[in-house]
């Protein structure tokens, strides 16, 4: 049986990387093993190396474009070299964003439009899609709160946006979920940590127990 594709989306701030880390967790004391965590971009030496670049704060004259096939060519090699073998083993893969990412950040929020990353990315990715998404909504405000106050530290090049471009994302997320109702799982991440958790690991427990068997 071919595996099961999970995606987490969500605004910088949004706390969905926690949360992915403590599913992780929770899921380690198991003992299961048909699963794999990653993440985007990166996942893999060629994806990560891709990663840096796109990241560092020193290259604040790369263009959008430069940008977004950056994170396409990181997103090719991360299907290929981890998230299709993954998949075709039969095994659950629990990413850290997709392509959705890309369509509202470097789509909406760097208006090179959607269609137009769209395009790139399905060359990049062969066309393969998530089978089910959480998306961790959030008020852009708020999530640039939670990187003031909780990361300081790890500020990269693409948290240092202003308020109109998250909320140009936020629209764009909020467009994507409301156009994918069957792949979307709307998160509410305002609340407390713990409260996320257990909304995510209730919905994981009904639509993928059985892939974790």
């Amino acid at each position: 049986m071919r595996g099961l594709f999970i995606t987490f989306e969500g605004l910088d701030g949004s706390g969905k990387t926690s949360v992915l880390n403590q599913v992780k967790a929770d899921l380690e004391t198991t003992g299961k093993k048909n699963y794999i965590f990653t993440r985007e971009p990166g996942g893999n030496r060629i994806a990560e190396a891709v990663r840096a670049i796109i990241l560092d704060k020193k290259n604040t004259e790369m263009a959008a474009r430069t940008e977004a096939l950056l994170y396409a060519a990181a997103r090719s090699q991360h299907v290929i070299e981890t998230i299709e073998p993954a998949l075709a083993a039969g095994k659950v893969v629990f990413c850290d964003r997709y392509v959705d990412s890309s369509l509202v950040y470097q789509g909406a929020g760097r208006h090179i439009g959607i269609d137009e990353v769209a395009a790139i990315n399905s060359f990049a990715t062969q066309g393969l899609e998530a089978d089910l998404t959480f998306y961790f909504k959030i008020q852009p405000q708020v999530g640039l709160e939670r990187i003031k106050d909780h990361r300081q530290d790890q500020i990269d090049r693409m948290d240092s946006q202003d308020v109109s471009f998250y909320e140009e994302t936020y629209a764009a997320y909020e467009r994507l979920a409301q156009e994918n109702p069957s792949r979307y799982v709307v998160i509410d991440a305002n609340r407390p940590l713990a409260e996320v958790v257990a909304a995510v690991s209730q919905q994981l427990s009904q639509r993928v127990g059985q892939y974790l068997e």
